[in-house]
């Protein structure tokens, strides 16, 4: 942090200071690099009335702290509706070997917060910067947004990692900085979730246990925000009411309508109740079309039938009637048969005579357990 009443700067400043004069913070992200020496797009720094501090482990440029002193000038000319007026305010600073260019965050800007108000610390600066435009967070009024700022934290899911399981207390609420999350119920999909987007609300809003299972279809950062502490910004805000009530509409609708697809165009269920030679004479006898998805002890497995005959099959890193040899040894998991394939898998040859190949496999799972 650099002083604005030092480094050269002091003649000028004491010519601006009023008596009496409320405090200013505004809050800036980089959101173009071209050769800056010292920033890079995604940084945020801060400017008050007294003072500029840069983005975190990043040192002081004296060019930039003299352009920010005469955009001061500029911003506390501005009235307070001027400032929030949601529109998108850019600047740039130019004159050594590279340029950057910058936004005023919206919602950050503050000519007239009060001398009440406690500034963000250099990485509770840098998180607003990022999560200031989520859908969720423009509905928060900044003042508030800025007060919870201390209750969020920012976490790492490594892919693969389940965030949430189905039928366990879930009570924080999550919000996508980055990555992807897959939301499943059992073998039913409902929906892949983006930079952005929420989760944990149907537990927080429903019943505090999770409605589906949520997992990182890769590396993900997210915002964790405790449940009791959302409950403030919920109380205080009608428009974060309303949001999160749309929001819980949209997923059950979402839902909802996957499961219905699920339902109208597959059959699903436990092999424990039905084994797969079973399932796989079903699927010929009825000359099914389509993908039979199965989950078996954390690993998946899928078998492509065309009008009864299998066409091909994947079960870990064993391939077509290896596959199904290993698939139809298996006693525990879940499956689902999703009706038709692609073009090109309707022109795929059979990997072998459907009875040849169940034979075959039923005799070596004999085999594997003694039975003679």
């Amino acid at each position: 942090m650099v002083s604005l009443c030092s480094r050269g700067l002091k003649a000028q400043w004491r010519g601006f200071i009023v008596i009496g004069m409320k405090s200013f913070i505004a809050q800036f992200e980089v959101i173009e690099d071209n050769n800056c020496p010292l920033y890079e797009v995604g940084e945020c720094f801060r400017l008050t009335e007294r003072s500029f501090t840069p983005p975190e482990k990043k040192e002081v440029c004296l060019i930039l702290v003299r352009e920010m002193t005469e955009l001061l000038f500029v911003l506390l000319g501005e009235s307070p509706d001027g400032l929030a007026d949601g529109e998108e305010k850019r600047y740039s600073c130019s004159g050594c070997t590279g340029l950057i260019k910058f936004r005023l965050i919206p919602g950050s800007d503050a000519a007239a917060v009060g001398d009440e108000e406690l500034p963000l610390d250099t990485e509770q600066q840098a998180l607003l910067g990022r999560i200031v435009d989520c859908p969720l967070f423009k509905t928060v009024p900044p003042a508030l947004l800025r007060e919870m700022m201390e209750f969020f934290r920012e976490e790492r899911l490594k892919k693969g990692r389940i965030l949430m399981r189905k039928g366990e207390p879930n009570l924080d609420l999550f919000v996508i900085l980055s990555g992807q999350l897959s939301v499943d119920d059992g073998p039913v999909h409902i929906s892949t979730l983006g930079p952005g987007e929420i989760c944990g609300e149907m537990s927080y809003l429903v019943g505090n246990v999770a409605g589906a299972t949520v997992s990182a279809l890769e590396e993900t950062i997210l915002i964790t925000i405790g449940g009791e502490h959302f409950n403030r910004i919920i109380e205080q805000s009608p428009s974060v009411q309303l949001f999160m009530a749309q929001l819980l509409a949209e997923r059950l609708a979402r839902a909802n309508t996957a499961r219905s697809q699920s339902f109208d165009s597959c059959m699903q269920g436990r092999l424990r109740e039905m084994a797969p030679a079973e399932l796989f004479q079903i699927l010929h006898m009825h000359q099914k079309t389509g993908v039979l998805t199965l989950y078996l002890s954390g690993r998946e497995a899928e078998v492509a039938f065309r009008e009864g005959c299998i066409i091909n099959a994947h079960y870990g890193e064993l391939e077509n009637q290896y596959a199904i040899y290993a698939i139809l040894a298996e006693r525990e998991g879940v499956y689902i048969f999703r009706t038709g394939l692609s073009p090109h898998q309707m022109k795929a040859a059979e990997i072998g005579d459907f009875m040849a190949l169940l034979m075959e496999g039923v005799k070596r799972v004999d085999e594997d357990r003694g039975v003679h």
